[in-house]
């Protein structure tokens, strides 16, 4: 029997050697678990020299109003762009940046650019002067991650050109100031430069996010300024509005 028995243990030892020798790697460091990321969904880590992507497209960050202060909601959002005036686009002339005077002071030595990328950003740190010296952000128009201040712009959302072609020419300096220094409403955004860049002055029927999660919001924004400023909207502005408020669900 002690033969026997004996035989029987060193077979049971080999074939738990050799099961565990099968097993072991994705039972103790995920070896098996495939070419993930740092981040487990397999992106690459963000780099603090240019912007990174953080999704592929079509995607980005969830449709969130995220830190976008007086962000209506879809219903009040469709019932407000219902209500705006549809009109042409009136003439540039006498148009410049300079008649929507920004970045002004916001208190203790900030100004408007430096409160958005404080109310955008996480663990922001600023210098004496108020400047965002470190910080993450996520552009929300495209998913990338920011790691420098100087990547990012201040985006209008309804672009300081456009608003003069829909009303602003005729408003006031102080109002136009109002406008493009507002933190009150949903006009104010830091995104990456580049995304920034691309979409220039042009309405939603010509540019929208390259990340279709972030429609339903830029169209409560957007809708929501023009609204709160009495601008109208063209047609096809207004067309593409209602598109993307489509996209809102319920």
């Amino acid at each position: 029997m002690g033969r026997q028995a004996y035989g029987d243990i060193a077979g049971l030892v080999a074939a738990t050697a050799v099961l565990l020798a099968v097993t072991g790697c994705s039972g103790l460091g995920g070896a098996g678990a495939g070419p993930a990321g740092p981040d487990g969904e397999g992106r690459p880590p963000a780099s603090s020299a240019a912007p990174s992507r953080t999704g592929g497209a079509p995607g980005g960050p969830a449709d969130a109003g995220g830190t976008l202060p007086g962000l209506p909601g879809a219903s009040l959002a469709r019932t407000q762009l219902a209500g705006l005036r549809v009109a042409p686009p009136r003439p540039m002339s006498g148009y410049s940046r300079d008649r929507f005077p920004h970045w002004t002071e916001q208190g203790e030595n900030c100004n408007t650019r430096e409160a958005v990328l404080e109310r955008d950003g996480e663990d922001v740190r600023r210098d004496g002067e108020c400047r965002a010296v470190s910080g993450t952000w996520v552009s929300v128009y495209d998913g990338r991650t920011v790691t420098k201040a100087s990547g990012l712009d201040i985006d209008h959302m309804v672009p300081l050109a456009n608003a003069w072609r829909s009303g602003a020419d005729g408003w006031t300096q102080e109002r136009r100031k109002a406008f493009a220094n507002d933190l009150t409403h949903p006009q104010l955004l830091a995104v990456s430069a580049v995304t920034n860049r691309s979409k220039g002055d042009q309405g939603p029927d010509e540019w929208r996010p390259p990340s279709r999660t972030y429609w339903c919001t830029y169209a409560r924004a957007w809708t929501s300024v023009k609204s709160t400023y009495g601008l109208s909207v063209t047609f096809a502005e207004k067309a593409e509005l209602v598109r993307m408020l489509d996209t809102c669900g319920g």
